[in-house]
């Protein structure tokens, strides 16, 4: 049996899709949308509150294409919360002019792989800042699950670890390289949802997104090892905007 990776994990992640009901939406009267936006930015204020305290933190982004327009990042200590935060949102007068449609549940993880032998990670400011981060505010979201293979002689878990840790010192060099062009967090999702990780990119430069993608594709980990889900990619909203989205369209 080839030897398990060991992680640290950090806070709690849910990754909250939605579609709007637009028919709903501009057929409901000014009151109604009114109070169902106030009720939206009260959630949002609360959310934003909770990341001043260092509590948990929130990505908020309208996504591009088909296949949701908003996407909710949430980051909390406990599962429990990230539930109250789901089911607050789903009582709100907001909610009943969405679709869900798609959520993703992990925790922030870092593996072995890279640490240095006899240090305690946790005593690493560096390393806790990472399990619990506060998300920043790019301009540009970019978001997927993956997993790696298990198929035949391209099998990841049957690797040694030596190899693993190889393998991985060469595709985290790659990452290193967008450093100040991309923020990179990787969530783990083993027995929490239908994927073994979640990627999430942050960057002011959409196109590093696919630089990034594109490049890592060459390394061994992912063309060889690597399935990918679908792509989430979208554009950062404040509170302004997403005003603008919603009443002006």
């Amino acid at each position: 049996m080839s030897e398990a990776a060991q992680t640290l994990e950090g806070w709690y992640v849910l990754h909250d899709l939605r579609s709007i009901d637009w028919q709903a939406w501009n057929a409901a009267s000014a009151a109604e949308q009114d109070g169902a936006l106030n009720e939206l930015m009260s959630l949002v204020t609360e959310w934003q509150e909770v990341e001043s305290r260092n509590e948990g933190s929130l990505g908020l982004y309208s996504i591009v294409g088909q296949k949701a327009d908003l996407i909710f990042m949430h980051l909390r200590e406990t599962l429990e919360e990230l539930n109250a935060i789901e089911n607050a949102f789903n009582r709100s007068g907001f909610a009943r002019f969405t679709r869900k449609e798609y959520s993703y549940v992990s925790v922030v993880e870092l593996s072995n792989y890279m640490a240095p032998p006899g240090v305690d990670p946790l005593q690493i400011p560096e390393i806790v800042a990472r399990l619990k981060p506060i998300l920043p505010k790019s301009n540009h979201i970019c978001f997927y699950p993956m997993n790696k293979k298990r198929d035949l002689q391209d099998n990841w878990y049957m690797l040694p670890m030596d190899d693993r840790k190889t393998l991985m010192r060469s595709h985290g060099m790659i990452g290193r390289g967008y450093a100040g062009k991309v923020k990179q967090i990787i969530s783990g999702s083993v027995g929490f949802d239908d994927w073994e990780w979640g990627v999430t990119l942050f960057a002011d430069d959409a196109l590093q997104f696919k630089k990034l993608v594109y490049e890592m594709r060459f390394d061994e980990v992912s063309a060889r090892y690597g399935e990918f889900g679908s792509f989430y990619v979208g554009n950062l909203l404040t509170g302004e905007s997403l005003v603008r989205l919603l009443l002006q369209g």
